[in-house]
């Protein structure tokens, strides 16, 4: 029996019928009197100098109101990671992918602005280029920035444990070779920016993005305005994964240009722009040795992993952090040493991306597991339940895990897909795989990532909720809203939420690793409480009670234990307003998780995160040996998110996260040659449709998190680590070929079942 009044209920969100019926509105649609129009022009080169440009032909075009090049901006690097600044919001004297920005034009209309683009003339100086990391690691290779001479931009080693002992001391010791490739986010709506300047010189801009108050201070800094000059406003966005958290020269421009005309400013990327010009998911070369104990503990594990990077950081640093210290997890493992590095090429950007550098490495894990399992004759359900972490164990870098239902979702996995009835003894070409994962419910070891939130009682007994907790898709001012309406006792549709505006709502950090809830969560239902404590304070005086006897629930206040003394929410309010006390009741909360600052877990070791999710993904697939084809029947995910605060909305997580796995196991790929991407559209790139989506069973591990609101914690995100994995090595159940490369397609089973000697 649920003990909540709201928390815990299938609640649809706030704005679905909204969307549902097409009011919902996104940046593209919204318009402004007098609105121009942007476009950018792109570098056709994967690496070159600019020499020159020319834009008198541009200024010529009929409606033209501007034209800019890198030369005429502030010459003020950004980035998403302080400590990776190398990005430029238009290129100055280098571009360094095909599809870098060089200039940009505005006019009265796209269709003026798109012809002043094309009419004008750059000067470039080709250069050498180089596209695969290995190469682009060795002496010799072209340089793509010149301050970091072997292209590696970012690094870590750390070792936990004795690694060398350990290996000695193992009786089984595997290595294997993986690969992974390079995904876009693909999201249906994309970037755009909108931006107007009023009398005083302050810029507002309306920007598809996951994080405004990151946005605010990373376009502060390329337009040289103190943050005080800058609001960002983010309307509905229609998905990220992780592509919008960076600063785009859509952002930059439009604001740069408003401040320039006087007039509002728009520019929205079309779909080749946002497959080749955005952020994609990092390609991982990955090297993998592991020891083993002959009773199927895992003793040791060592390493390699080189990201391909594109031409820029983005979020390289915290990226192949994620990757190092997520390893260590869902399994214990005392003994590691993890060697990763971020390495420039003149190809589009790698970027954040559902789970973030995890992905790649777990896959890898995932299927040595599995192969390990063959080789020594163990059950790959057996050997991941003897390794399983529990809450409470000490961990080797030094994470605290309060709740861990890991077990459990191994188990439930499991039972979903019958694994001990199909495992090895379905017919030839069908077959079923798990994998496991862990993933933080945000991060806690860097700065700027407090939340604030604001509660305001009226005195009609409506209550206004002011977060800075950015919703693009995942439900977040819903979740936000019933922690509230929960801590209030009153029912969700009391609940008014503003969110994501930075100059009305208080500081968060957007939304990124999974923190939304957590922290967001955490700081709305601290509001809540002390506007509650100012009502409770009235109340107990009219009952002749103490504040900490009253307990809300249910739309009224009462005394516990005794709730025939009670009061309705209205009739406190009124009491509360007649004991002279001030209107509105306004309560204020903050978390901010511990932490050091700045980020340390490059150099140091110490807890990532206020508490961690834990999942098992179970997969059935069936191969169809004449063509090639995979078809997953069936998809089970077990996830522990900590107290489902809705658990429809977790649902829809685990599905959606879900579908994404399968993209990335069978069909997604961002392909170039010498830097061109090859398949830029809907029509040429992979994406699993609703005609590939399997059965799925989502099956929720409650484990009540005592730093989580409620006892919630990360769900959906973290999803997207394991479907993957669970999918080869079903695969390879089905017909006994093990892929070490993604994504499995056609020609590739094809090709493997040849040298099988089974097609």
């Amino acid at each position: 029996m649920n003990k909540f009044n709201v928390v815990g209920k299938r609640e649809p969100m706030l704005d679905a019928l909204e969307k549902a019926t097409g009011q919902a509105r996104y940046t593209d649609d919204l318009s402004l009197p007098g609105m121009l129009f942007g476009k950018i022009l792109r570098n056709p080169h994967p690496h070159a100098k600019i020499l020159h440009v020319d834009l008198t032909g541009a200024l010529k075009v009929k409606g033209i109101r501007g034209a800019i090049s890198g030369r005429d901006i502030p010459k003020k690097k950004y980035g998403i990671v302080p400590m990776a600044k190398d990005e430029y919001a238009l290129a100055i004297d280098k571009v360094r992918y095909i599809g870098d920005e060089v200039a940009a034009v505005v006019a009265t209309s796209i269709d003026a602005a798109e012809e002043a683009a094309s009419r004008i003339r750059v000067d470039y100086e080709v250069l050498p280029a180089v596209f695969d990391p290995l190469e682009a690691m060795k002496p010799g290779a072209p340089v793509i920035h010149d301050e970091v001479p072997n292209n590696v931009s970012a690094t870590i080693r750390k070792e936990f444990g004795d690694v060398e002992r350990a290996f000695l001391a193992s009786d089984f010791v595997f290595e294997d070779d993986f690969k992974t490739q390079a995904i876009n986010h693909a999201p249906i709506e994309p970037q755009a920016a909108l931006a107007m300047v009023d009398h005083s010189g302050k810029v507002t801009l309306w920007s598809s993005t996951q994080i405004p108050f990151f946005l605010r201070r990373n376009l502060a800094a390329t337009l040289d305005l103190p943050e005080s000059r800058v609001r960002i406003i983010k309307p509905k966005v229609g998905g990220g994964f992780g592509q919008k958290i960076d600063l785009y020269a859509k952002d930059f421009c439009a604001a740069f240009f408003s401040m320039r005309t006087k007039k509002p400013v728009k520019f929205v990327y079309d779909r080749e722009e946002v497959f080749t010009s955005t952020r994609q998911r990092h390609p991982f070369h990955i090297h993998l040795k592991t020891g083993m104990k002959k009773d199927g503990t895992i003793n040791a594990q060592q390493f390699r992993a080189i990201a391909d990077g594109g031409a820029y950081n983005s979020t390289a640093p915290l990226m192949i952090t994620l990757a190092c210290y997520f390893i260590m997890l869902p399994y214990r493992l005392e003994n590691l040493l993890f060697e990763g590095c971020h390495v420039y090429t003149n190809k589009p950007v790698g970027g954040a991306m559902r789970g973030h550098g995890i992905p790649q490495v777990r896959f890898a894990v995932e299927n040595q597991l599995d192969i390990i399992a063959e080789k020594m004759g163990i059950d790959p359900l057996e050997l991941r339940l003897k390794n399983a972490f529990h809450a409470g164990e000490p961990h080797p870098a030094k994470l605290l895990v309060q709740s861990c239902g890991f077990h459990d979702t191994l188990i439930k996995a499991a039972e979903g897909i019958n694994w001990k009835e199909k495992h090895g003894k379905l017919p030839f070409g069908r077959g079923v795989g798990m994998a496991g994962a862990s993933f933080p419910s945000g991060v806690s070891n860097m700065s700027h990532i407090s939340s604030g939130a604001v509660v305001k009682i009226e005195r009609d007994g409506s209550i206004t909720l002011l977060t800075g907790a950015a919703d693009i898709g995942q439900g977040a001012e819903t979740v936000i809203s019933q922690i509230t309406a929960e801590e209030l006792g009153v029912s969700l549709d009391s609940i008014r939420i503003t969110a994501a505006d930075t100059e009305i709502t208080p500081l968060d950090p957007g939304t990124f690793g999974s923190g939304v809830t957590l922290r967001a969560g955490n700081a709305a239902r601290m509001a809540a409480r002390d506007a509650r404590e100012k009502l409770f304070e009235a109340v107990a005086e009219k009952l002749e009670a103490n504040v900490n006897e009253l307990e809300a629930k249910d739309g009224r206040i009462y005394i516990k234990g005794n709730p025939e003394r009670k009061m309705h929410f209205l009739e406190a309010i009124k009491v509360y307003q007649y004991s002279d006390r001030p209107m509105p009741i306004i309560g204020l909360g903050s978390y901010f998780p511990p932490a050091k600052e700045p980020t340390t877990l490059l150099k140091e070791d110490g807890n990532f995160s206020p508490a961690y999710s834990f999942m098992t993904q179970a997969a059935e697939v069936e191969v169809d040996t004449q063509t090639g084809k995979i078809k997953v029947l069936k998809m089970v995910a077990s996830h522990d998110c900590g107290r489902a605060i809705n658990p429809m909305l977790v649902e829809g997580q685990l599905e959606g996260s879900v579908v994404g796995g399968m993209g990335q196991a069978l069909y997604e790929d961002v392909i170039t040659e010498k830097g061109q991407v090859l398949n830029p559209s809907f029509l040429d790139y992979g994406i699993p449709t609703a005609m590939e989506v399997p059965s799925i069973t989502s099956v929720e591990v409650e484990t009540d998190d005592p730093e989580g609101p409620f006892g919630a914690k990360e769900s959906g995100e973290g999803t997207q680590l394991a479907p993957a994995p669970a999918i080869i090595n079903a695969i390879y159940d089905a017909i006994g070929v093990r892929f070490k490369s993604l994504p499995v397609t056609p020609d590739k089973v094809l090709e493997a079942l040849s040298q099988k000697g089974q097609q």
